[in-house]
C-alpha cells in the first residue's frame, strides 16, 4: 500500500520568499512550477536528498478550507549527516526551534529536532542509522 515518500507540501503566504529560502537551504532551484488560475505562481517543487524526494511549496491562498494555518500536524523528518550543524544552519536562516535536539531511545542513534521555517511550517531533521543502512543496501555493487 504505502510504497515510499513521494512529496511533502508546505504552505507559504509569501511563495516567492519561500522559494528563495528553500533554494538557499537546498542549494538548488525548483525544477517544476505551476501558475495559479490568475497567472501568478501557485506551486514550486524541489527534488532533494539521496532519492530526490519532492518538497512542494504551495501558495497559502490554495490552502483547503478548514486547514489550520501555522505549525501543526505530522512532522516529516529528513535525514542529515550532522544534526547539530543542520539545526544551527536552519536557525541562522531565520527558522525557530520547534523541538530541541532529542535522543529517541538511549544508544539507538535516532536523534531528532524540528524547526518552524519562516513561513510557519514544521521542518524535521534527524540522524537516523536505519536510513544509512537502507542507503548502503541500495548502493550499486
Amino acid at each position: 500500500m504505502l510504497r515510499g515518500f513521494a512529496t511533502i507540501s508546505f504552505w507559504a503566504d509569501d511563495l516567492e520568499a519561500a522559494r528563495d529560502w528553500y533554494a538557499e537551504l537546498l542549494g538548488v532551484q525548483p525544477y517544476f512550477s505551476v501558475a495559479g488560475p490568475d497567472g501568478r505562481a501557485g506551486y514550486y517543487e524541489f527534488r532533494a536528498g539521496d532519492y530526490e524526494h519532492e518538497l512542494g511549496l504551495i501558495d497559502a491562498r490554495f490552502r483547503p478550507a478548514g486547514h489550520a494555518a501555522g505549525p501543526g500536524g505530522a512532522v516529516m523528518y529528513w535525514h542529515v549527516d550532522d544534526l547539530e550543524a543542520a539545526v544551527a544552519r536552519l536557525l541562522s536562516m531565520g527558522a525557530r526551534t520547534h523541538e530541541k535536539i532529542t535522543e529517541r531511545g538511549e544508544g539507538t542513534g535516532f536523534v531528532t529536532a524540528s524547526v518552524i521555517d519562516p513561513f510557519g511550517n514544521v521542518l524535521g531533521v534527524m540522524s537516523n542509522p536505519h536510513y544509512l543502512d537502507v542507503l548502503a543496501k541500495a548502493a550499486p555493487r
